[in-house]
């Protein structure tokens, strides 16, 4: 037993040494501090791991610099940026191959950054390349788009190319973008954007330190317009969703403005040029098409009276159905949430999280129809069968 005269005498130097273990613990922070991060995927330890955005906005684009900016502000990634150097949204994946592309260093704080004469995808592959850059990034991020990119979108998005090129070569990848609404979304939203996105980043980036993150996909994430508010963060898959477009004939190439790549023309442009083609030309602008259904041409002559009670009939319609639906669904052993697609989440105030791959296959009825009907084809004797 150790006696009191002892104890008294090493009493106050534990105390002090103690004391000073608590205001200041190794490296500024406890280990208990550092494993809760690493399990929240808060923090990479070691060496800063390299994220390389690009985009199709351009450059300029307040997704992009947005994001830049929170990346830079973290203090936990080396910052590149290969971005077009002007607006390429809807390019989808296509490349530069008969000329070459121009790359010009910019400044943009905290990051090394170039401006390319490029597509989204050719951003990406020379990012990739150790030709501009002299490390190949550990994580491509494209966007944040200033519009959504769900269901058959995905397709015409250079955003998501930008991400998905950076998968073809093997190098992790996120598409980023955001519901840009007009009347209701501003720029401030990109960065309470770029925000909710960190845990997916770090997550991502904590998975490949550990050599856990399966590299068999890409992320497509879509945030919802009301960013600030969102419900969380759902898995989902693409869905089908796409806005009908059409076209109409103008007199110019300059008139109506450009499609934006939130689906909205833009009347006034500073980018737009005088036309210099033949007068012979005849010109045609994309536009959104609204099916003019019986439905719509009856409310368009409804008074706003009407509106209202048709629109408060129609809500408590579909409340009720959705209850009923729900309520024969548990009945039946069913999830009420069977249609997991982006769209549909998105709109309903999620952040959704939709893992692509680098080619979309066919549905499974199509592959049993066309096994049972590719055989008649090749016996077929001649063209007079049809």
């Amino acid at each position: 037993m150790m006696c009191p005269t002892l104890l008294q005498f090493i009493l106050p130097y534990f105390t002090l040494a103690l004391s000073l273990a608590v205001y200041f613990p190794p490296n500024s922070e406890t280990k208990t501090q550092r494993n809760k991060e690493m399990e929240n995927a808060t923090v990479i330890s070691g060496d800063k791991p390299t994220v390389m955005v690009t985009n199709d906005d351009g450059i300029e684009g307040p997704g992009l610099l947005a994001l830049v900016q929170v990346l830079v502000s973290t203090h936990r990634y080396n910052v590149l940026v290969c971005a077009p150097d002007s607006e390429k949204s809807a390019v989808s994946h296509c490349i530069t191959w008969r000329h070459p592309i121009a790359a010009k260093k910019v400044h943009i704080d905290g990051a090394t950054a170039y401006a390319v004469s490029g597509s989204p995808a050719d951003c990406a592959s020379l990012g990739v390349s150790k030709t501009l850059f002299p490390t190949i990034p550990d994580l491509v991020i494209s966007g944040i788009n200033m519009g959504s990119n769900c269901g058959y979108h995905i397709v015409y998005s250079g955003t998501v190319a930008g991400a998905r090129e950076a998968f073809f070569n093997g190098v992790p990848a996120i598409s980023i973008s955001y519901d840009w609404v007009g009347g209701k979304s501003n720029i401030n939203d990109f960065t309470i954007a770029a925000e909710a996105c960190l845990p997916i980043i770090n997550g991502v980036l904590v998975e490949l330190r550990n050599k856990t993150y399966p590299q068999t996909y890409f992320l497509n994430v879509d945030l919802p317009c009301d960013v600030a508010n969102h419900k969380g963060y759902k898995l989902t898959k693409q869905g089908k969703s796409i806005i009908k477009m059409g076209w109409r004939q103008v007199t110019s190439d300059s008139e109506g403005g450009k499609m934006l790549s939130t689906m909205v023309n833009s009347i006034a442009s500073a980018e737009i040029a005088t036309s210099t083609t033949p007068a012979e030309n005849t010109y045609f602008a994309r536009e959104v098409v609204l099916p003019m259904t019986d439905g719509r041409r009856m409310y368009l002559a409804m008074s706003e009276h009407e509106v209202v009670m048709m629109v408060a009939i129609l809500v408590l319609v579909a409340v009720v159905a959705k209850k009923i639906v729900r309520r024969e669904m548990m009945v039946r052993g069913a999830q009420a949430d069977e249609d997991d697609n982006d769209h549909r989440f998105l709109q309903e105030g999620y952040i959704t999280v939709t893992p692509l791959g680098a080619i979309s296959n066919a549905e499974i009825e199509c592959q049993t129809y066309l096994k049972e009907w590719l055989p008649t084809v090749v016996e077929r004797p001649s063209p007079s069968a049809l």
